[in-house]
């Protein structure tokens, strides 16, 4: 395998220009109580398959680039970003959330998004619609902590480790397979579908949403299950993707990272059986590829 790269780009904005929760319910106090630990040394990877031996070797890549940085190492900056495992905090592209977009501390979003963000939330405000996040950005080790929760809390119910993980990602996402490490995805004020449906206390918020969002690059990646989504997370009405950002992620996403790659985490071998990366990952609404 031989990686070639163009002058003048450097390895964060080679992976927007080669390139969207999973679903996670249940986040609230996890996500607000977790630190996550200091960023991973570069090339520094979750297992000994994140960069591939053909990478390895800095003699078998051709490259131009003007960040100097070996293709072996900028090839594993970018797979650590797509799997979560950096720090939002110390993160150039990285902004902090806060009041009146969040209640909660320690929150991020990509500069991107929070700037779409905060447009969508003063026009919905002008409206009466208060639009608040609940959840942004979470790190590998932030959704490793939700998803072995639920592999804990289901065990005696569900022993069977294929059927446990197909359980829990009904709502939750794999560590590394979340559109959440990415920075462009957000969960608005509440994590129940009902609360967004006639008669739910969001039903308004969830109107003008379908209405407007699109206006400022939002979209519902899970949408109702159908003949145009037969895979993937079940519906999440509170979920919304910024696709500028998101889509050529998860372009890049979908050449990089294989199902092999998800481990460091309880029931991390069944992600091959259950082909995370097609059936999950790739399984958003058509509206938002």
């Amino acid at each position: 395998m031989r990686v070639k790269f163009t002058a003048h780009v450097g390895a964060w904005a080679l992976l927007l220009l080669l390139a969207a929760c999973g679903p996670e319910a249940e986040t609230g106090a996890v996500f607000g109580k977790y630190h996550a630990p200091a960023a991973r040394k570069v090339g520094q990877s979750l297992n000994d398959t994140i960069v591939p031996p053909d990478l390895q070797d800095n003699k078998s890549v051709e490259i131009a680039s003007n960040s100097g940085a070996p293709a072996s190492q900028m090839f594993a900056e970018t797979l650590h970003y797509l799997l979560g495992q950096f720090e939002p905090a110390r993160h150039a592209d990285f902004a902090t959330l806060g009041k009146p977009y969040t209640d909660k501390p320690d929150m991020y979003l990509r500069r991107e998004a929070l700037a779409a963000f905060k447009k969508m939330y003063a026009a919905a405000k002008k409206e009466g619609i208060v639009l608040k996040i609940v959840s942004a950005t979470r790190t590998f080790a932030q959704q490793k902590n939700i998803w072995e929760g639920k592999w804990s809390r289901f065990a005696a119910e569900t022993p069977d480790p294929q059927a446990r993980a197909q359980r829990i990602l009904e709502y939750s996402a794999m560590p590394g397979a979340s559109r959440h490490h990415w920075g462009t995805d957000i969960d608005l004020n509440d994590l129940n579908n009902a609360s967004f449906e006639a008669g739910g206390r969001f039903e308004k918020v969830y109107s003008w949403l379908r209405t407007h969002a699109h206006e400022y690059g939002f979209c519902q990646p899970y949408s109702a299950r159908s003949a145009e989504r037969p895979n993937g997370y079940n519906e999440e009405k509170w979920h919304w993707s910024y696709l500028p950002v998101a889509t050529p992620l998860l372009r890049q996403y979908s050449q990089s990272v294989q199902d092999g790659m998800l481990s460091g985490f309880q029931g991390a071998p069944t992600a091959r059986n259950l082909s995370i990366l097609k059936h999950y990952v790739l399984g958003i609404s058509p509206a938002c590829q």
